[in-house]
């Protein structure tokens, strides 16, 4: 491990990347809660248990794939399931735990707010890049993603194949 300083590249790449980590997230908040009335964390939450084998998860697995604490991800599965999207019940397995299972209208809502949110994405990611830079993003991330992430506990559903570039 270094224990040099920055040098002009990396601080030049290093500043550009925490405007980007500073900014991105606040786009996509915007978009949806303007268009889905889902905060960008909500959403995560609703994806995380659609792309799960019936829409449940145990509160501790969610929170790992959120990245989230526990009492965050409780504050936030209680306001949508007073909104209906999602249902806390006991863990059949443990009942010191809870699940957390999505209901038809959190799916549903999750479905309806994808395309905009993948739009926006679109807007603001990949029309600017061309074929080449998007799999050179998705290398970048996979990289920092294994030093941050080693164990994969947020990035496990994420681990698809790296794009293949155009030449």
């Amino acid at each position: 491990m270094s224990t040099q300083g920055l040098d002009a590249a990396e601080t030049a790449a290093w500043v550009r990347l925490a405007a980007l980590v500073e900014l991105l997230p606040a786009v996509l908040d915007s978009q949806l809660r303007r268009d889905a009335g889902l905060t960008h964390f909500e959403y995560l939450v609703l994806g995380m248990l659609a792309d799960t084998p019936e829409r449940v998860l145990r509160m501790s697995a969610l929170a790992a794939r959120t990245n989230a604490t526990l009492p965050r991800l409780s504050h936030v599965v209680t306001r949508l399931e007073a909104r209906g999207l999602l249902m806390r019940r006991p863990c059949p397995e443990d009942g010191r735990a809870s699940n957390v299972v999505l209901t038809d209208a959190g799916h549903e809502a999750f479905r309806d707010a994808t395309p905009r949110h993948e739009a926006t994405v679109r807007r603001y990611v990949f029309d600017v890049l061309d074929r080449d830079q998007v799999a050179d993003v998705a290398e970048i991330a996979e990289r920092i993603l294994r030093t941050i992430d080693p164990d994969g506990t947020m990035t496990a559903l994420c681990r698809l194949p790296v794009p293949e570039r155009t030449a």
